[in-house]
């Protein structure tokens, strides 16, 4: 049971118009933030404090929900995938639950105000990334704050996956500045995973602007007049050739060969996948490099669609004979992805040089492509 004044303490606190609670379990406190401020309660516990707390739970929980038992653990899974309904998100705050509070900054319904109420009882870089994958957030008050947080924290983050992830989200635009972007691009020169966050969030518009091929200029007009007529294989040459894309290709390039972590390199396929989508002959990915190889050989004989079959040997058509090999480089990278990495990751928990050898097979058949695409 709970002491006859903190139960009348907590009962007086949860009757104002709550609007998000903590507890701090070594300090024995209960924060709250209410519409008038913060306020707070000290537990003066009258047994163990593991027991006394599900007792301070089961009172909170009686209050907001209605019934002692608090927030279902089962629904752990199914809430941080983002399913948590958008009209309980308020009462999950109130609840002090560290489980309640990863449903509602997870959950797609996420509002700015919640934002800033869910990070009010705890900041962590997980949830920041949570919370800038919603919309709502990203355009309201709390993106830039949590933003800034993502950037500081980076310094401290040891899994190059989240740091990956942490620096696509903060690209996004009007989170951060060009004076705090060109700092993370620096820095990735030693960093590799915050220069593939750069590509899978701003592809066209990396920091850099060298020249572009020196065949663009002399392919232009015919890839201009095709790309005019919508032809997806002109527009992503061009797009290639140019110097946002030779950028692109020497990102790529320089993650290829230093890349020293398995989850920087899934991302770094997913941007490529992403980024030569316009052009993928399959539906599905390849799983290995020399069919990649074979089939892009075989130029408009691997594209199923006869709309696209037929754009790209009108392209084939218009271009001098020896610019043609582009086209083969341009398809073999639109086989690439990350099924291509499968196979090989999934035998392997190689790190640093040795995960650089497992990839051989796949770097040795494309750096030839990234040569062409990119001298």
């Amino acid at each position: 049971m709970l002491t006859p004044e903190d139960s009348l303490r907590l009962n007086v606190l949860l009757k104002q118009d709550l609007h998000a609670l903590r507890i701090d379990e070594g300090k024995m406190l209960v924060h709250a933030l209410t519409a008038r401020g913060e306020a707070r309660v000290a537990l003066k516990p009258n047994g163990s404090d593991e027991a006394y707390l599900r007792k301070v739970r089961e009172l909170i929980s009686s209050q907001v929900l209605g019934v002692p038992h608090g927030y279902p653990a089962y629904l752990k899974r199914w809430t941080r995938m983002g399913h948590a309904r958008s009209e309980s998100l308020a009462g999950l705050l109130k609840l002090g639950e560290p489980e309640a509070l990863a449903a509602v900054v997870h959950a797609s319904g996420l509002t700015d105000e919640l934002a800033g109420r869910a990070w009010w009882i705890l900041q962590s870089s997980d949830h920041a990334r949570a919370m800038l994958r919603r919309e709502a957030v990203v355009n309201g008050r709390m993106g830039p704050v949590l933003a800034e947080f993502l950037v500081e924290f980076l310094a401290y983050e040891a899994d190059h996956s989240r740091m990956v992830e942490s620096v696509r989200l903060v690209l996004q635009p009007g989170l951060i500045d060009d004076a705090v972007r060109q700092d993370l691009w620096t820095k990735g020169h030693r960093r590799t995973a915050y220069r593939v966050g750069f590509l899978k969030t701003q592809p066209d518009h990396l920091p850099e602007t060298p020249p572009p091929h020196p065949r663009l200029a002399p392919l232009h007009p015919q890839l201009s007049q095709a790309a005019a007529a919508r032809n997806p294989f002109a527009r992503q040459l061009h797009r290639v050739l140019d110097a946002p894309g030779q950028v692109f290709l020497d990102t790529v390039r320089h993650a290829l060969v230093k890349s020293s972590e398995q989850g920087v390199v899934v991302h770094l396929f997913e941007a490529l996948e992403s980024y030569f989508e316009p052009v993928r002959p399959h539906a599905s990915g390849h799983r290995r490099m020399d069919l990649i190889l074979e089939d892009a050989g075989r130029l408009h004989q691997c594209i199923r669609d006869p709309e696209q079959q037929r754009q790209f040997r009108e392209l084939m058509a218009a271009l001098p004979p020896e610019d043609r090999p582009l086209l083969e480089s341009l398809l073999v990278f639109g086989c690439i992805g990350e099924p291509l990495l499968a196979p090989i990751l999934g035998n392997t928990d190689a790190v640093g040089s040795a995960l650089r050898s497992a990839l051989e097979p796949v770097t040795r058949g494309l750096f030839p492509h990234l040569d062409r695409l990119q001298p």
